[in-house]
């Protein structure tokens, strides 16, 4: 190790050794990320690939956008529309709801028994979906399920205007289900990350509850609040299992539509209509986790 001599005459150890010519090694701490890459080049990469060149892709293989021509056709915009509005209300609801379940959770002990169990059941019930939630909400509310059965017993008939249950009140009611438990997992770091000394801090210098909330802890959760509710759009937004299961007829949202596109039993199956409207999602879904991305880097500020 090389020693050199200030003008004191005190020794100043350096503290980097020049690497040898060649005798640079390659990094090998990247070397454990491998499976999660493979994973999501397989899984996530190769198909959004797929689904981008489709696309652009003619029947013959070569490019075009006729694919994008028929994206102006009624049922595509209504398919759209009400895909739109069945994420953002399921998120809006399932954001609020969720928010206050969580903040209930965060005033409580962080070791305590209430903790583990709600962040449990919460991740299980944010992963309960497909046929199995919409067959449990038609056996429970549905036409003639016991909930139901029992009101109408009792002279109430939840469907005295239409079976609801089957169309976009049902979906957003069914989508809430599983938003609610995802908020409160992802809300709850947030609200671990407000310091109980703040508050101290509101009301040593003269301020109430409302001075807190609306100076202190509502501009520092409105970021990681707004982050989450578009995490719950995108989640509601590709959703399909659950809406096929329920709603069996006609292109209701963009999921089955496509899924329409691809497996038509009366001759109508268009891949490559189907793949622009997946091309569609994607764009809507990519832009909605760059927002959340921005929330998200500007809530770790202040979480970390």
């Amino acid at each position: 190790m090389a020693i050199q001599a200030t003008a004191t005459g005190d020794p100043v150890v350096e503290t980097a050794r020049r690497p040898r010519e060649g005798g640079r090694r390659f990094p090998l701490h990247w070397l454990g990320a491998v499976p999660f890459i493979g994973y999501a080049a397989l899984f996530l990469l190769l198909p959004t690939g797929i689904v981008v060149v489709g696309a652009f892709t003619s029947n013959d293989g070569g490019l075009t956008l006729s694919n994008f021509s028929a994206l102006n056709r009624q049922y595509i915009l209504n398919s759209f529309a009400t895909s739109l509005a069945l994420s953002a209300l399921s998120a809006v609801v399932g954001a609020v709801l969720g928010a206050a379940f969580a903040y209930a959770v965060a005033t409580g002990n962080p070791r305590g028994a209430l903790r583990r169990i709600v962040s449990s059941a919460c991740g299980v019930l944010a992963q309960f979906g497909g046929v199995t939630l919409a067959f449990a909400f038609i056996a429970t509310i549905g036409g003639a399920g016991f909930i139901t059965l029992w009101l109408r017993s009792h002279g109430i008939d939840p469907y005295a205007k239409g079976l609801w249950i089957y169309e976009l009140p049902g979906l957003v009611l069914v989508y809430t289900y599983f938003q609610i438990p995802l908020m409160v997992l992802v809300f709850l770091p947030a609200l671990d990350g407000v310091k109980p000394q703040w508050r101290e801090a509101t009301e040593s210098l003269g301020g109430t509850t409302w001075h807190y909330w609306r100076y202190v802890a509502g501009p520092l959760l409105l970021p990681a609040f707004l982050g989450a509710t578009l995490l719950l759009f995108a989640n509601s937004f590709s959703a399909y299992a659950t809406a096929a299961a329920l709603v069996s007829q006609g292109d209701i949202i963009v999921p089955i539509a496509i899924a329409n596109l691809l497996n038509s039993e009366t001759g109508l199956a268009n891949p490559g209509l189907a793949k622009a409207l997946a091309f569609g999602m994607i764009v809507i879904v990519a832009v909605v986790m760059f927002l959340y991305a921005v929330l998200q880097r500007r809530t770790a500020r202040w979480l970390g």
